[in-house]
């Protein structure tokens, strides 16, 4: 018997019963949908990942103290200003040095008060952390030397300070004391989880004598060093100079004294994270598949048992045991390839949907929507062959007696 005249067959019978068919179909929609829809989730976070790595710098680095080293070093020194300057003076591969001092205060204008990050930076900061003017200026080394009182908003902080006031010459008081507000910076959003936008910044000097109230007998005491590398290719031994020089000043032997972040090692790192997640997300949504397939294979076992007096009939008009086994496997593979198809159209459109009204980074993966209605295809092959055997071997005169 034709293939054609099989499918049409296969298309009747699955018409006849309607309801069976469509909840048999939504098992493998929701399946392949899920498939689709957590893939680009997951794809979606690695895109997001690399985006962020590019904004922040792939030459960046983050020279710090380790905090389980100097618990258990006697006397052990902090990070200073004199350490900043010593890396800009003495490693080839450094382009710029940023000292930074990062602390928690209250910055308050009129009535709207907000407890934010205040980081207290020198005039290389900009460049070395890629950062942009929106209106205004940025501190300057005439700011550092005088120690004046001014700050530098981020988009976000300035507006919720603000609303619709230009925030440049006005006075914002931080732990208290009075800043005059010299310019806002552009937007920049999150990055690696935390917000660049509710940030203000103020000089490192002013920072440290007027509001963190610290210093160590080397000098300026600072949270973190950011460092720019001269190019991709000068970060590791970037690194290595960095970590050697500050080990050499601190007068410490310990090879883990000093941490040195990579940018790049923190890339790869939140990339193989998002793949494990994808991955895993995949073979989660996968064993809804497989539930569906089950539930394919059950439905046609019920559609063998009603169907013997019409499967008796055919064979004892002539058809083949092949016969009846293709329009079996045919009708489970409609199933599973329809209903896959319709969990994968739905699956985009929720996507579409999600991307308009929420600010999520979801991909539409080709990929993705290939394997999971291959994989459908499969589970209908598969899970169709046992119900296709049992009705191609049904002894045509016990079929029609028993119907």
């Amino acid at each position: 018997m034709e293939i054609l005249e099989n499918l049409k067959m296969a298309v009747s019978s699955l018409m006849a019963n309607k309801l069976r068919s469509s909840l048999t179909m939504l098992g493998i929609a929701i399946g392949n949908g899920a498939v689709v829809a957590l893939v680009g989730v997951g794809q979606g976070a690695q895109q997001l990942a690399a985006q962020q790595f590019q904004a922040l710098g792939p030459t960046v680095l983050f020279v710090s103290i380790s905090r389980s080293m100097r618990r258990t070093i006697i006397n052990a020194r902090p990070l200073v200003l004199e350490d900043a300057k010593a890396i800009a003076r003495n490693v080839p591969t450094v382009t710029e040095v940023s000292p930074e001092i990062i602390s928690e205060q209250l910055v308050t204008y009129k009535n709207n008060l907000y407890n934010n990050q205040t980081l207290g930076v020198a005039p290389e900061f900009l460049r070395v952390r890629n950062y942009h003017l929106a209106t205004g200026r940025f501190i300057n080394n005439i700011d550092l030397k005088r120690n004046n009182r001014v700050v530098v908003l981020g988009s976000q902080l300035a507006e919720q300070l603000f609303k619709d006031e230009n925030p440049i010459g006005n006075q914002v008081k931080i732990k208290n004391t009075s800043f005059q507000v010299i310019g806002v910076l552009q937007p920049k959003g999150f990055l690696f989880g935390a917000n660049q936008d509710d940030r203000a910044f103020v000089p490192l000097t002013t920072m440290s004598h007027q509001l963190v109230g610290y210093q160590s007998p080397y000098g300026i005491s600072l949270t973190l060093i950011a460092v720019l590398a001269k190019n991709e290719q000068s970060v590791k031994a970037a690194e290595f100079q960095i970590a050697n020089l500050i080990q050499l000043r601190h007068q410490v032997k310990q090879d883990k004294y000093v941490s040195v972040i990579n940018q790049q090692l923190v890339m790869e790192t939140a990339t193989a994270m998002n793949e494990g997640l994808t991955r895993m997300l995949a073979a989660i949504a996968s064993i809804s598949l497989l539930v569906g397939g089950i539930g394919v294979m059950n439905i046609m076992l019920v559609s063998v048992s009603e169907r013997t007096q019409e499967i008796g009939l055919r064979k004892a008009l002539g058809a083949q045991n092949q016969d009846i086994m293709l329009q079996f496997l045919i009708e489970a593979v409609i199933l599973t390839t329809t209903g896959g198809m319709t969990g994968i159209i739905l699956s985009v459109g929720g996507i579409i949907v999600a991307e308009t009204f929420y600010a999520m980074s979801i991909i539409i993966s080709p990929v993705a929507i290939v394997v999971a209605l291959g994989f459908s295809s499969i589970i209908g092959l598969f899970f169709g062959i046992f119900p296709a055997k049992r009705a191609a071997k049904l002894d045509p005169i016990l079929a029609l007696r028993s119907a």
